[in-house]
């Protein structure tokens, strides 16, 4: 969802390498073994280096880094993989793709996920999450959450719009409902009265949004009643369903991996997400089980014939991948400073795994065509 990534440097490739990057200033203790976070975390740095000190690297650094922390593009993945991979399944039902109707879903999934990025911005500027993160868009803009909130709405009007002449031309009601349930996910998410992600019930939400929601969405919206197409209105087959199910597994987990390094944060300002809940040991055993799950519901589906060969063995192969996020989580889950990475480990893992399932589709509709 919205707050799940604000990428730490301009490269994505590369861990932090110092933690003079990514200074904060404690305002309490690091909690004990008693506490609900777990076990204890390892100190960050208790000192601020000054401009003084830094010069003119540090006004570099938060002039450049500032807007690109702001942008969260990898989070546009999640927009991306669910319109691919749902169009990728109705190209293996049908042997038709409507590119231009692709392109404009894909502005209009881009636009709503700007709102909701900068929805996000601005209520957790007003429970007191992000009043001293430097990359929030209403502190960039001079705190100013009402610009960043009309902003904001502007976008998801416009994204709606490209969502209603994509419906206009599927015809398909089931499209627009579904996508509409993605947005109301999205809105019950972060949007007062409800913020269900202080109760911790962003994972749920976050894996329906993007996963039967809206990856299902996408697959109809390349229905159509026009005869002339070729195509009526899709059939729902457990194989849209399937894809979907792996979509909204992999999209959850970068939203789990992303409170690694806010739990003290969270905590200080009510949030209740699950690592707050549960403690960080715990949460690196259940980033292992979902790898796991991932993999094991890939092999039942293909064993099932739910997914097509093709499907099961490009995704096999980004099994690496997805070993290296659950290493990396269980081997750094305690340190403040290097699970900082493991949400764009999971965005990696998301994109390749997403792409190699819709190839996977393209590959079996040429099979069946020869």
């Amino acid at each position: 969802m919205a707050s799940i990534l604000t990428p730490p440097t301009p490269l994505l490739l590369s861990k932090p390498s110092h933690p003079l990057l990514f200074p904060r200033i404690l305002s309490s203790p690091p909690l004990g073994r008693g506490s609900a976070v777990g076990r204890p975390r390892s100190p960050l740095p208790l000192t601020r280096c000054s401009s003084k000190g830094l010069g003119a690297a540090d006004e570099e650094i938060s002039r450049a880094t500032l807007l690109w922390r702001a942008a969260k593009l990898p989070i546009y993945s999640v927009a991306l993989v669910p319109l691919t991979v749902g169009s990728a399944a109705a190209y293996l039902q049908t042997g038709l793709f409507f590119g231009k109707r692709y392109l404009v879903l894909l502005a209009a999934s881009a636009l709503v996920i700007t709102w909701l990025n900068l929805s996000n911005d601005v209520y957790d500027f007003d429970t007191g999450a992000d009043r001293d993160k430097k990359e929030s868009v209403v502190n960039i803009i001079g705190r100013s959450r009402t610009v960043t909130q009309i902003a904001a709405y502007i976008c998801l009007a416009l994204g709606f719009m490209g969502i209603v002449w994509a419906f206009a031309e599927a015809r398909d009601t089931r499209f627009l409902l579904l996508i509409t349930y993605a947005i109301i996910c999205g809105y019950v998410y972060q949007c007062p009265p409800f913020r269900l992600s202080y109760q911790g019930l962003g994972e749920p939400l976050c894996f329906a949004a993007f996963g039967p929601f809206a990856t299902t969405a996408f697959y109809f919206s390349n229905s159509s009643k026009n005869l002339l197409s070729g195509t009526g209105l899709l059939p729902l087959t457990r194989t849209v369903l399937s894809a979907s199910v792996l979509v909204g597994l992999t999209t959850t987990l970068i939203l789990f991996c992303s409170h690694f390094h806010q739990i003290d944060g969270d905590l200080a300002v009510g949030k209740m997400s699950p690592l707050v809940r549960i403690g960080t040991e715990a949460g690196s055993r259940i980033v292992k089980f979902g790898v796991t799950s991932l993999y094991v519901l890939l092999l039942v589906f293909g064993l099932s014939k739910a997914l097509p060969s093709t499907c099961v063995f490009l995704c096999a192969l980004t099994a690496p991948m997805g070993k290296l996020v659950a290493d990396f989580v269980e081997q750094n889950h305690n340190d403040n400073i290097k699970i900082f990475m493991a949400k764009y480990y999971c965005v990696r893992l998301h994109a390749i795994f997403g792409a190699a399932l819709a190839f996977g589709f393209f590959l079996g509709r040429r099979g069946i065509t020869g």
